[in-house]
């Protein structure tokens, strides 16, 4: 068995497509219409179809369940947040926040109350900390990561 991608249940497919094409930056691997896949490994559907081919009503599809995120990484952050300060609306789920092994991390929601989380990727972490003149072993500690990562990232 192979596993393929999540798929996250939208309620209109022309919004959603644009959010995730014009705010993260995803491109389109296949439309077919009622279902986009995106390079990156998952997919949307639209909500009215979806319910049909699982034999549920569309009231049965619960928005804002806070329970599933899509997590995607940002090397320019700070380019990012303010990126997204220009968009209308965005509904938070928090600010700017550094997580404990020191990652700095934004959370919002989708158009249709999916969790969204933008984070710097690791390798930007450990690199912040090595260039601050912190030693392998210190950037190692703060960040929760192998010494031979941190190595790596140099």
């Amino acid at each position: 068995m192979r596993f393929i991608c999540p798929l996250i249940v939208v309620n209109n497919i022309e919004i959603s497509r644009s959010f995730y094409e014009q705010v993260l930056n995803q491109k389109v691997q296949y439309d077919f219409g009622e279902n986009v896949s995106f390079e990156s490994g998952f997919a949307i559907h639209l909500k009215s179809h979806f319910s049909d081919l699982i034999n549920k009503s569309e009231n049965d599809i619960i928005q804002k369940s806070n329970n599933f995120e899509l997590y995607f990484e940002e090397e320019d952050l700070d380019s990012f947040l303010q990126k997204l300060k220009d968009i209308d609306p965005v509904e938070y789920v928090h600010v700017l926040k550094e997580q404990s092994w020191r990652q700095r991390v934004i959370r919002f929601y989708d158009p249709d109350m999916h969790i969204v989380e933008v984070g710097e990727p690791m390798e930007s972490v450990a690199k912040r900390f090595l260039s601050k003149g912190l030693s392998i072993e210190e950037t190692a500690k703060r960040t929760l990561m192998p010494e031979e990562f941190v190595r790596q990232c140099l």
